[in-house]
């Protein structure tokens, strides 16, 4: 058998062409990827990949520092409470070194006569007072004010002209610190006299 051409119908006619015409395009529709625009610009999915693992890398690092600082920032004021909690006498201690100094050289004193120690005591009560001022200790002497159970400690109440309630004798003298009671002032107040 013999190959035989078959012979081109009108409708076959175009064929060898349409077919070299395919043939030709496909070869020119086969681009490389590379030569296709703006495909060079898109970022594989292994550049991605290692691009959110650097980021996640940074990101990590940062955090774990952070971390480090603020676990640091507690430590430091843990440490300054607690030094705050030793030390928190050491102003008012180095303001009383010069009374305990001051009392010692009055005992010290041979021939110390009465008005010398007086005026050796006046000083130091002077230091003293100075001392608490510095640490913010206020005294407490509510002669002729409204007894206040805050700052004031009843011992008694006697008869007395005037407003009942009222401080008239202060014992002992309180102390604030700061506004805060210390110590109360014990005192004696004044009550009512009984009608005639």
């Amino acid at each position: 058998m013999q190959d035989q051409e078959t012979p081109l119908s009108p409708e076959n006619k175009a064929a060898p062409e349409l077919v070299e015409n395919v043939a030709d395009t496909g070869a020119e529709t086969q681009t490389p990827v590379a030569d296709v625009p703006g495909i060079d610009t898109l970022p594989s999915l292994a550049e991605l990949l290692r691009q959110a693992e650097l980021n996640s890398a940074e990101h990590h690092d940062a955090w774990l520092r952070a971390k480090a600082e603020t676990e640091n920032v507690r430590r430091r004021a843990q440490d300054d409470i607690a030094k705050a909690g030793k030390f928190a006498a050491d102003k008012f201690a180095q303001a009383m070194l010069p009374v305990k100094d001051s009392l010692e050289a009055a005992l010290a004193a041979e021939n110390a006569t009465l008005e010398t120690l007086r005026q050796g005591v006046e000083l130091t009560l002077k230091q003293l007072a100075a001392a608490f001022q510095g640490a913010n200790v206020t005294e407490i002497n509510p002669v002729g004010e409204k007894f206040d159970p805050n700052k004031h400690q009843a011992i008694s109440a006697l008869e007395a002209d005037g407003e009942p309630n009222t401080v008239i004798t202060v014992l002992q003298k309180g102390y604030l610190l700061h506004e805060r009671t210390m110590r109360p002032a014990l005192v004696i107040v004044s009550k009512a006299k009984p009608a005639a």
